[in-house]
């Protein structure tokens, strides 16, 4: 069982479904993020709010640490991340169409 779980880690050959659709979530989450700043909104997580003065510092963030974690991490054990994500993202636009209403 384990091995069948472990055999997508470390590669993106597999499970690439899985892989691909929280490398986007991380992505729509960053571009969310960046645009609620610039419309006024603040960041309420400090690690991020601080990240946000540099782009680089956000883009590594955001891109890179989960573009390793998705290449070392079985494909399924990204799945409560992949829920969670988008629970964010629904919450983020949530939190917009408040914002502009």
């Amino acid at each position: 069982m384990i091995a069948n779980l472990m055999i997508s880690a470390f590669t993106f050959r597999r499970c690439t479904a899985e892989k691909m659709i929280f490398l986007w979530l991380n992505l729509i989450d960053l571009g969310l993020t960046i645009f609620a700043v610039s419309a006024g909104l603040t960041e309420l997580n400090p690690v991020v709010r601080q990240m946000l003065v540099s782009p680089y510092q956000a883009y590594t963030a955001k891109i890179g640490i989960p573009l390793l974690l998705t290449w070392a991490v079985p494909g399924k054990l990204l799945l409560p991340g992949i829920v969670l994500l988008a629970l964010i993202i629904g919450w983020d636009i949530k939190e917009l169409i408040v914002f502009f209403s």
